[in-house]
Order: C-alpha cells, then sequence, then structure tokens
C-alpha cells in the first residue's frame, strides 16, 4: 500500500459500551449535587445512548438538576469520545442530605 492511498483510508477506532458507560459516569460527578451516578451505555456505530442513575444531594432540585446532568452527558461524551449522543435517560436513585448524623447524649 502506498502512503497516500493509506493517509486517503483512515483507521477506525471502536468505544466499547462499558468504556463510555465509565467516561459518562465520570462527566455526571462534574455536575453540582450528583452525589453517586451508575451510567450504562450502548454504542451503535458513531451514536451512543446513556442511561444514568444519579443520587442526588437533599433538597437539590430534581427537574433542573437531571436537565443540567442529560445536557452536560450529551457534551461531555461527545468531546472526549467523539461519540454523539441521542438519548440521556436519567432516574434519581436517592436523595441524600450531606450532612453528618450528630449524635447527642441525654
Amino acid at each position: 500500500m502506498t502512503a497516500s492511498l493509506a493517509a486517503a483510508q483512515p483507521g477506525l477506532t471502536t468505544v466499547a459500551d462499558r468504556a463510555v458507560g465509565r467516561i459518562a459516569g465520570r462527566a455526571a460527578m462534574e455536575v453540582p449535587d450528583v452525589l453517586g451516578c451508575a451510567v450504562t451505555a450502548r454504542v451503535t456505530g458513531a451514536v451512543a445512548t446513556l442511561d444514568a442513575r444519579l443520587d442526588l444531594r437533599y433538597p437539590a432540585p430534581v427537574a433542573s438538576t437531571a436537565a443540567r446532568v442529560r445536557a452536560h452527558l450529551v457534551g461531555r461524551v461527545a468531546e472526549l469520545t467523539g461519540l454523539r449522543v441521542s438519548v440521556v435517560d436519567v432516574s434519581i436513585g436517592l436523595l441524600r442530605a450531606d450532612t453528618a448524623v450528630v449524635r447527642r447524649v441525654r
């Protein structure tokens, strides 16, 4: 194969579903009020679909936080993997207060 023919046919990089899920999970943790998450991904060609289960800080507004996570995942996963994200399903697992339990002695 000549050098000009090799340059005209770039290689193909594939990213596994599990890797995309882990990348998306880290990206979700970048959003304020997200305390934990689990993300699964399905990659078909150059398109990814994500299913994110989030633990949020209480009393964070659930709807607006989920919308911020959805938008952030679309941009960040595309930036980090080169994949287009078509769907992001978000579900809320837990609402957790970030205050420590205070024990009182009587």
